[in-house]
């Protein structure tokens, strides 16, 4: 590879995958090595990422780092190159990567992510860049610039900004950065330590995972506070789009499926709907059309928008299947709403990669009315698997999903619907275009195949971060 980049994150799949951001750093190395460019990812030394580590060999130690021993250990796994900061006493621990057994963060997660960011500073020597990814490692480029007096590129990538990693200003001793830094003109963020105001100060370049997500958030409205930072970095600040590994996201070969399927022989579709039904225990209707939510039961994610216009749904004939895990009041909405329309709405709590790809591979739309949404996958899936999408108008899903308006139909270019404002009133009306579009049975089957050949690959994408990437190294 002519070109070699340090990616540092907290979660990459398949090793330890919480949401969307595990997607995108296990894939981009792949995408990005089609365009010339080697990637290392480091991540934390969790248990399941120690398992999965292959031929490997120790980088670094240190006697003391953050309170207890550690090393770098370099090797392989999931085809990937990976740097490990093997700490035991930061994450030694079984489960979710940031919660403790009580469903809390653990107390020291500020630690803990400020010592995978000097590992990445220390480890950066030798790479031509540095990508650190969400407010987990945004230490990386203080340490990198003000320990190391570092001059290497680095891009910061917002995955979500509404998550920020603030902290009380009493962190900032045991950071181990110079006084100075203690500054708006450093980490300092509004009297605290602001792990993601970090990343967005201290890079050359800051991209999140969407064109119109990109413009949001210089918006007062869509900033959550650092719109003005962000608007100061000007032309630094830019949107690529997420996209998927379409090898991995293949319902031609996915052992998940009950009948497998592509774009040309959508057919096998109708056993995975029948599959679906039974599994939410829903009524075996072949013509009911089978919407199906996945994804975090949030006020971010619109779950509640999708209860909310429930007899919109119910009164075109339509069936929901729900599926995920979050907010317990939500969760019992969902339950609720499923006792009270037996065979009708089904929920899931939790969350089972098999069952969702069932979904996307069954259902006949994908609900994705999120309040804002940086990239989205849940789109991606639907529109990879078949099952046109209904989203808010609201960053990726806006840049990702074509309307079925009259234009779009009239050139035979739909692949979805979109609504806005994110209410439940748009959604409802949404949800009667989608049951009407259904309802046509040449016209659903024609975006059905727009979805389905719609181009969801890291390909432009990967071209993009690479000539980002060329323009700061050789710039």
């Amino acid at each position: 590879m002519s070109l070699r980049v340090l990616a540092v994150a907290s979660e990459c799949f398949p090793m330890v995958k919480t949401g969307g951001l595990a997607d995108v750093v296990g894939a981009l190395p792949g995408a990005l090595a089609g365009e010339g460019i080697g990637v290392t990812t480091l991540l934390p030394g969790y248990p399941a990422v120690l398992a999965a580590l292959q031929a490997t060999e120790t980088a670094r130690d240190w006697p003391d780092f953050f309170g207890g021993p550690a090393r770098l250990l370099r090797g392989q796994a999931a085809g990937l190159d990976l740097l490990v900061l093997d700490a035991p006493h930061l994450f030694a621990r079984p489960g979710n990567p940031y919660l403790g057994p009580d469903g809390r963060d653990w107390a020291d997660n500020p630690i803990r992510f400020a010592a995978l960011g000097a590992a990445a500073a220390t480890a950066a020597e030798g790479f031509d860049a540095l990508h650190a990814h969400d407010w987990q490692a945004g230490l990386a480029g203080a340490y990198l610039r003000l320990n190391l007096r570092g001059a290497m590129p680095l891009v910061f990538t917002i995955h979500n900004l509404a998550f920020q990693g603030q902290y009380p200003a009493g962190l900032f001793p045991r950071l181990g950065l110079p006084a100075a830094a203690f500054t708006v003109e450093g980490v300092e963020y509004f009297g605290e330590v602001g792990f993601l105001k970090s990343g967005l100060f201290y890079a050359d370049r800051i991209t999140t995972v969407s064109p119109t997500y990109a413009a949001e958030i210089r918006t007062t409205q869509g900033g959550m506070g650092l719109d003005g930072l962000l608007r100061s970095r000007g032309a630094m600040v830019s949107g690529i789009l997420n996209g998927l590994d379409t090898a991995e996201w293949d319902p031609a070969a996915d052992p998940h499926l009950a009948a497998r399927f592509s774009a040309a022989n959508p057919a096998p579709r109708a056993a995975n709907k029948a599959a679906l039904q039974a599994r939410f225990g829903l009524a075996e209707q072949a013509g009911a059309p089978l919407f199906l939510f996945v994804g975090r039961l949030a006020w971010q994610k619109g779950i509640d928008l999708v209860l909310d216009a429930l007899p919109a749904l119910l009164a075109e004939g339509g069936q929901l299947a729900i599926l995920g895990t979050g907010d317990r009041a939500l969760e019992a909405r969902c339950l609720e709403a499923a006792a009270a329309h037996p065979g009708r709405v089904g929920t899931v709590i939790g969350f089972d990669e098999g069952l969702a790809r069932l979904g996307y591979g069954g259902a006949d739309a994908v609900l994705v009315p999120s309040r804002f949404e940086p990239c989205g996958l849940a789109q991606l899936c639907a529109l990879r698997y078949g099952a046109p999408p209904v989203v808010a108008r609201v960053g990726g899903l806006a840049d990702t999903v074509i309307d079925a308006n009259e234009a779009a139909l009239a050139a035979g270019a739909a692949t979805g619907v979109q609504f806005a404002p994110p209410s439940a009133e748009a959604l409802a009306a949404a949800l009667h275009r989608m049951a009407a579009l259904y309802r046509d049975a040449p016209g659903w089957a024609r975006m059905q195949r727009n979805a389905l050949q719609a181009d969801v690959s890291w390909a432009r994408s990967a071209g993009r971060y690479a000539a980002l990437f060329r323009s700061l190294i050789h710039g």
